[in-house]
């Protein structure tokens, strides 16, 4: 549209100069190209690629790895984050807390990924050989677990999921090895983790326990303790199996969800003779239920600053998860969620209609059970009401919302090529504090972007402005060339609006309420701001030209003078455009960023070689200009950042 209405202008303007003016067809001709040059921002594009380059790069500087440059800008317009929550809101140190038998309760002491700690029962330490329900809920804990521990130091590192790895340790303190137990009794064969059935199973021959021999295969389970109980009906107490319990079991889930504690039920099963293939129906029931193991992922201290800011900066945070309602609900109050006690499981969300979830989605902050099909169903519900979403994922099934999402997250750690693939941004740290400074990095980078246009286009538009100012008053010379004209837009505006790329985040910036999707880049405020700024620069140029012209100097120097105090004009409203509403004086506001100073710097060499330097004079037509030529140029331009700064104080105090 920008190019179009230029070319019309052009046209008007053409006709004009030569029907009532009585140009040269020829002079008008350069006359209007001069204007097309001029009201053509030639260094915008160049400039906002750049701006949003420089954003990627200090996102990556804080642990965002952006993969698409356009989610740079769209990351300042996020109004919802869903939220993973285990190793994102959590440090992803898990450690096992309790363990409940039929009879008995378990407390396991210690912290993180270190053996060291004893096993409580009653308050007092016990030996492993005298509990033998322990062992064995401990044993196939062991045994059903893909992870794998690597001495580092006095503790651990774990290779692969950070529940199993807590699930290992506290193995080690009862004195169980994952190498013993797998050598005791290999595995045959697996039923991985899935979120549609939510246990895994694995099949085993050899010893169950010591003295027990020619025992057929067993069938080891682990996983939602809600799922294992389905496929239960025996309990395994200190006489034997006895049949199933399950309103027991179930407070004993409720009571250790509440207390944070992420948990998982474990059960076994006798196998078939020789059996060695297990399917999906070798897992539906039959099995003894051993015990429930509670674990604890302590909230990330961080977040809860992360979040209290996202608070401020009006930006909804949704806590996904697929750990119990209660649970999910006590780590939230930790966290400093507000709606902490409104929990919508996976179950609830199955069973409500779109138009009965749209009235819910928008105030409830944490959802327990969650499948990937919901996360999509759920970024498709806030979309359809005007938000802007972002949404974490680490799994193959969360690739279809990452895509959906507005701004996709994968994890950097555990997340698999497939949601990195779908994704727009990687944490390299599967931090959320990560996702909340790169919002911050995302409003800079687009406030950085209405700067650089709120100072090119000025330029352009008092450039065009001279142009028609010149044909309308019927000057037979115009006071910019074309050449010169480019020069300006592609040298000199370019060098300054790019140190307008590196500034740093404003004082507000995450203080203020995401901006609204449909919202102009340029606001009516701005676009005034525009015209203002053009008409200073107009009647300065033109009137340096004409003092200049009126000395007796050549038009050659005349225009040398036009075109230097519009690139002094530059440098003034360079400071201007620091900040768009407030004020820049101040010692952050002129010396904040040095980048400023630096292209100051370098655009005075530059025109020192455009003024002075015999090519650049034969190229261009310039001329060397006394010292009170510059004198008057920079008292001239000096008048841009006054008026600009008072301009900017009436608004403050009458307009908003």
């Amino acid at each position: 549209w920008l190019t179009l209405i230029i070319l019309v202008a052009a046209v008007l303007i053409f006709g004009f100069g030569v029907w009532v003016r009585a140009y040269p067809m020829t002079d008008m001709f350069m006359a209007v190209v001069g204007l097309s040059v001029a009201a053509i921002p030639e260094g915008l594009p160049a400039i906002m690629t750049i701006t949003l380059a420089i954003g990627v790069q200090r996102m990556a500087r804080r642990r965002a790895i952006i993969r698409r440059l356009p989610a740079v800008e769209t990351l300042g317009a996020v109004t919802v984050i869903c939220s993973d929550k285990t190793g994102t809101l959590t440090r992803n140190e898990m450690t096992v807390r309790s363990l409940v038998t039929a009879d008995a309760e378990y407390q396991f002491e210690g912290g993180g990924y270190r053996a060291n700690g004893q096993i409580l029962f009653a308050g007092e330490a016990i030996d492993i050989a005298d509990h033998p329900q322990l062992a064995s809920a401990l044993q196939t804990a062991v045994l059903c677990s893909d992870a794998s521990l690597e001495v580092e130091g006095d503790a651990y590192r774990v290779h692969g999921d950070p529940m199993e790895g807590a699930l290992l340790v506290a193995g080690l303190k009862a004195g169980q090895t994952q190498a013993d137990e797998n050598q005791q009794m290999p595995r045959l064969d697996l039923i991985p983790f899935e979120s549609e059935h939510r246990f895994m199973a694995t099949l085993h021959r050899g010893l169950y326990q010591e003295g027990q021999t020619d025992q057929p295969g067993l069938i080891l389970l682990k996983g939602a303790p809600e799922r294992v109980l389905e496929m239960c009906n025996q309990q395994r107490g200190r006489n034997g199996d006895q049949t199933l319990t399950p309103d027991h079991w179930l407070a004993k889930i409720a009571e250790l969800a509440a207390q944070g504690q992420r948990v998982l039920a474990v059960a076994a099963k006798p196998a078939l003779d020789d059996q060695e293939v297990l399917e999906l129906y070798d897992a539906e029931d039959g099995f003894v239920l051993l015990g429930l193991i509670g674990l604890i992922d302590p909230p990330r201290d961080e977040v809860i600053e992360s979040l209290r800011q996202c608070q401020s900066a009006g930006i909804d945070v949704k806590m996904i998860t697929g750990d119990h309602g209660a649970t999910a609900s006590a780590i939230a109050k930790q966290l400093g969620f507000k709606n902490a006690n409104a929990v919508l499981t996976g179950l609830e969300l199955s069973a409500m209609d779109d138009a009965e979830l749209r009235q819910r989605v928008r105030d409830v902050d944490v959802y327990a059970r969650v499948s990937p099909e919901h996360k999509l169903r759920l970024v498709r519900l806030l979309q359809e009401q005007g938000l802007i979403v972002a949404m974490t994922g680490d799994g193959v099934n969360d690739a279809p919302a990452l895509k959906r999402s507005d701004v996709g997250i994968a994890m950097g750690h555990k997340g698999t090529e497939a949601a990195k693939e779908a994704s727009e941004m990687v944490l390299a740290d599967d931090n959320f504090s990560s996702i909340v400074d790169a919002v911050e990095e995302g409003r800079t980078v687009y406030d950085n972007l209405r700067k650089a246009i709120l100072f090119i286009l000025p330029t352009s538009g008092g450039e065009a402005l001279i142009i028609i100012a010149a044909i309308l008053f019927g000057f037979q010379q115009l006071p910019l060339t074309p050449v010169q004209i480019l020069w300006v837009n592609m040298v000199t505006t370019v060098t300054l609006a790019l140190a307008l790329s590196f500034e740093p985040p404003e004082a507000g910036a995450m203080q203020r309420p995401p901006r609204r999707p449909d919202a102009p880049i340029l606001s009516r405020l701005l676009v005034w701001r525009v015209v203002f700024v053009s008409v200073i620069l107009m009647v300065g140029t033109f009137g340096v030209f004409l003092w200049d012209m009126a000395q007796g100097h050549s038009i050659e120097h005349g225009r040398t003078a036009a075109v230097n105090t519009l690139v002094l004009f530059e440098c003034f409203y360079l400071f201007n455009s620091r900040y768009i509403g407030e004020s820049v004086i101040s010692w952050q506001g002129l010396a904040g960023n040095r980048w400023v100073l630096v292209a100051i710097g370098a655009l005075l060499v530059f025109q020192l070689g455009f003024t002075y330097w015999s090519p650049l004079q034969l190229l261009f037509g310039t001329a060397a200009l006394p010292l009170e030529t510059w004198g008057v140029a920079a008292l001239v331009a000096a008048s841009v950042f006054v008026l600009v700064e008072i301009e900017k104080t009436v608004i403050r105090k009458f307009v908003r």
